[in-house]
């Protein structure tokens, strides 16, 4: 096959920590790829007022790959008194670069794993009545529309004349038709037929492909009609396609009582931005918490992959490493996925159920334990040596 090129986006924090150590696990299994490593995040911020270069768009556009680690983003005052001092006061805002990518690419379809690995002393369990503990076994695909509902970015404070005009059109907006204008921020829930139905058909070609047998749709159409209506009515239409695997429509509040109770009765869920973000962050927290929590943005020439960790800056500082790098390892296998590589993909996550299962090798998150400098000393192990241990494994096999 053609040698790839994968253009390397550290980022910030802990992500310039965990990125080398998937790339580390990218060689060891022996995909053939070459890396470029390019500019993103808060570094670029305070020293150009962009923290997304041209650059960086056009080897993406390029390479078509893309591995990030995990970006820095601070509120708008904060982030305006770190531009540099010639840049202040000119209306620079601070977009977040992750975002910026999303839509540039049009990486619409979020893809996020979750899966419990046997062993993880933080794994979801469940107290038997004879007081024995059971231990289900999760394994649960999340497809997020990536680049509208209310991240979509159309949102005003203090809105301007004509959009508070067209709203008052409205029979339900008349109570806020008083509202001083600094006192009122506005934001839209923005869902297309297309979008929708690109991701409802990503999800049930993923359970078809593995065998699976729901696909369940988590939105909330008795309050937020047109929209969630608009996702309920798309969803029906896809289902039709796809008769060997079941639709399941779940109000998102009911989904996450399910998904705490039951989560291996769940296997594709799909939802909205903000819906499919709450999911998959509450799925990765019953399987091992964001330690293990890997993403996949896909859109039609562009993949880029990531942790879903953010960028944790104290914890970089810390001396040695001590952050865990298995999410990061685990977005390397979803570039192998894409990449036409399954067969690396399968050993690279057999080589972390392995060292998983052995346990010996546990980081502090693993343990349950704060992150800071003594976490060494009560028994967890530094970023490099589960990286090792990783390799080890594949080593091996």
């Amino acid at each position: 096959m053609t040698r790839r090129t994968v253009v390397v986006m550290p980022g910030d924090g802990i992500g310039r920590v965990v990125i080398p150590e998937a790339l580390r696990v990218l060689d060891a299994v022996g995909f053939d790829a070459d890396y470029l490593e390019a500019e993103i995040g808060w570094s670029c911020w305070r020293r150009d007022g962009d923290p997304l270069p041209a650059r960086t768009l056009e080897l993406l556009a390029t390479h078509r790959l893309g591995l990030l680690g995990a970006v820095t983003s601070k509120p708008k005052v904060e982030s305006e008194a770190e531009l540099p001092e010639a840049l202040r006061g000119r209306g620079i805002d601070y977009r977040s670069p992750l975002l910026t990518l999303r839509r540039h690419f049009d990486l619409a379809i979020c893809l996020r794993q979750a899966r419990s690995w046997a062993g993880n002393p933080v794994n979801h369990v469940r107290r038997r009545v004879d007081g024995t503990v059971e231990e289900p076994q999760i394994d649960i695909a999340v497809f997020r529309q990536n680049t509208e509902g209310l991240y979509a970015g159309v949102e005003w404070t203090d809105p301007p004349r004509a959009v508070r005009d067209a709203l008052a059109l409205h029979p339900r907006f008349a109570p806020y038709r008083d509202v001083a204008g600094p006192d009122l921020a506005i934001g839209l829930r923005v869902a297309t037929r297309e979008a929708c139905r690109a991701v409802l058909e990503a999800a049930f070609r993923y359970a078809e492909a593995r065998g699976l047998g729901t696909v369940t749709l988590a939105e909330k159409p008795n309050v937020l009609r047109e929209t969630s209506g608009l996702w309920g009515e798309v969803a029906r239409s896809v289902h039709r396609g796809h008769p060997g695997v079941a639709l399941r429509e779940s109000n998102i509040d009911t989904l996450l009582l399910e998904l705490v109770r039951r989560p291996e009765s769940f296997e594709v869920i799909v939802a909205s931005n903000l819906f499919g973000d709450i999911v998959s962050d509450a799925a990765a927290g019953l399987t091992g918490g964001i330690g293990f929590a890997c993403s996949a943005n896909l859109g039609p020439d562009v993949a880029v992959f990531e942790p879903v960790h953010g960028s944790a800056p104290r914890h970089a500082a810390i001396e040695p490493a001590i952050v865990n790098p298995c999410a990061a390892i685990l977005a390397g296998a979803l570039l192998l996925d894409h990449a036409g590589e399954p067969e690396l993909a399968s050993r690279v996550r057999s080589a972390v159920a392995a060292v998983v299962a052995e346990g010996s090798a546990r980081t502090y998150d693993m343990l349950g334990l704060r992150a800071g400098p003594g976490v060494l000393e009560r028994g967890a192990i530094a970023t490099r040596t589960m990286t090792e241990a990783v390799v080890a494994r594949l080593v091996r096999t």
